[in-house]
């Protein structure tokens, strides 16, 4: 049962850190760049949309990811436990990072979208990728510090 239940853990681990780490980095790599290249009107109201799809489905990411990365180090000791442990600290990290970071911008440009955006704007829309970049930084070594964990737990 032990070894059954380790296993859910970690496949569940895999898989949320897998997806959140996915998600953000399709997104620096592929949306923040295109957000880049397009017209601030286009962009404003493709991110307002983005973000009001984007919502709940990250959000969920995030707390899975973390919860089963937290219990991947409960159930385990030794290096995958601080494996684990490391890696739901990432996990954290990058929900905090979105909550206090890209978040407020996001409301920002929501009314840049039905108004103007401010003479400034160049700058706040800098400082959301540096937060896009920081997340997913986390959430992909957060993933590559689960697929170490979840090899470690099969060699012990």
């Amino acid at each position: 049962m032990s070894n059954l239940r380790s296993g859910l853990v970690t496949g569940v681990a895999l898989l949320s850190t897998g997806l959140l780490a996915g998600a953000f980095g399709y997104g620096v790599v592929n949306v923040a760049a295109t957000f880049d290249v397009v017209p601030l009107d286009v962009r404003l109201t493709f991110h307002t949309a983005l973000m009001q799809r984007n919502g709940v489905v990250m959000q969920t990411a995030m707390a899975l990811a973390a919860v089963s990365s937290a219990a991947l180090a409960f159930l385990n000791r030794g290096r995958t436990r601080q494996l684990a442990g490391i890696a739901a600290v990432l996990v954290v990290t990058s929900f905090l990072v979105t909550r206090f970071g890209n978040v407020p911008i996001n409301g920002r440009i929501k009314v840049w979208a039905v108004t103007s955006a401010p003479a400034d704007h160049a700058a706040i829309l800098d400082r959301w990728e540096t937060y896009n970049v920081i997340r997913t930084v986390a959430a992909l070594t957060a993933f590559v510090l689960i697929i170490v964990a979840s090899r470690l737990d099969r060699v012990h």
